[in-house]
């Protein structure tokens, strides 16, 4: 989820999504599907419209004082379960002893869903509603609970106590424990058309020479597309990226980050395969002498890029990592059989 991303005009298919979910009965939803298909952003429009003084049908007004108490982070009926690095991130609040820890340097910021924070919110439901509208639990990004978290979690998503609902969203869906995904309703995560998308994009200030591109860079997801435009990552500069990675040039990737990297990486492996093969690339244009890596250097890469995956929002230090995986981009892109 980026900074920006709770903030962006919500996309045609957002809106539908929205509608339809709320047309359903349940307590407890679990939103799943790859990154930048807007999991965030469907669970806050739920949680609005759940939390509505005049929600219509279709979500929530937007202009009610339960609306702007959500927008600006202070509603006392929506608790939010996210890292408490994204927590402060995007400046929503800590409990007053995790915030009192991180400040007097007790300890680091989590990058985990803490178990504390699942108490608290446990608590939380049981609590009467300020409001009178009932009360929502949102967890984000629900893969980031351990499994002391997620059991903390499980009695009471299994018996609600009161008007509670709670909304799990998810880029992992396969990393939840079996006991979290049988207590929820699922709801995959809708891919929008191409059309959709691009046109979405346009209307976010991206010329229509640079949209399609950059979507089929994006794997077809239009947020981590919109994404990559705001990085300044234009189509014009992919090539360029494929040759840093075959020089194994780390200052150009100074500004990313490892998610960003990685992401990358996989795509730039995917496609070196694919053109090994013969087959068109999906991601980028053809890159030269990609697709002449050898497969036993490419197969080595896309394995050690999967454990890489795996492991990656540990505290590694972020610039010597970055050197071993542009070092491993070099290795496996100029491997020969």
């Amino acid at each position: 989820m980026s900074a920006a991303m709770s903030e962006r005009p919500m996309a045609p298919w957002i809106a539908t999504q929205t509608a339809q979910l709320l047309q359903q009965r349940g307590h407890a939803w679990l939103l799943y599907g790859p990154s930048g298909l807007g999991q965030f952003r469907l669970a806050m429009e739920l949680a609005l419209a759940w939390l509505c003084e005049e929600a219509g049908s279709n979500g929530a007004c937007g202009r009610c004082a339960s609306c702007h108490a959500i927008h600006v982070h202070t509603h006392a009926d929506l608790c939010v379960l996210m890292p408490e690095t994204t927590m402060l991130q995007h400046g929503w609040p800590l409990s007053e002893k995790a915030q009192t820890e991180i400040d007097d340097k007790k300890r680091k910021a989590s990058r985990e869903i803490r178990v504390d924070a699942m108490r608290d919110a446990v608590e939380f439901s049981q609590r009467t509603s300020a409001r009178g509208r009932g009360k929502v639990v949102l967890v984000f990004p629900a893969e980031q609970m351990n499994a002391i978290t997620a059991n903390a979690l499980l009695k009471t998503l299994e018996e609600p106590p009161g008007d509670v609902k709670f909304v799990l969203a998810t880029e992992s869906v396969h990393q939840l424990l079996p006991t979290i995904r049988s207590r929820c309703l699922g709801h995959a995560m809708q891919w929008p058309q191409s059309t959709a998308s691009q046109r979405w994009l346009e209307a976010q200030g991206v010329a229509p020479t640079q949209s399609g591109p950059l979507l089929r860079t994006a794997g077809g997801r239009p947020d981590d597309a919109l994404d990559a435009f705001q990085l300044g990552r234009e189509v014009d500069s992919w090539n360029d990226v494929l040759q840093a990675l075959v020089r194994g040039e780390v200052s150009f990737f100074k500004d990313w980050t490892i998610t960003q990297l990685v992401d990358t990486l996989q795509m730039v492996c995917h496609d070196a395969m694919v053109q090994r093969a013969g087959a068109p690339p999906r991601f980028f244009g053809v890159g030269e002498g990609i697709g002449s890596a050898s497969w036993k250097g490419l197969c080595r890469w896309s394995r050690d890029l999967m454990t890489t995956r795996r492991t990656m929002d540990h505290p590694y230090n972020a610039g010597l990592m970055q050197e071993a995986l542009v070092a491993q981009a070099k290795t496996a892109l100029n491997s020969r059989d």
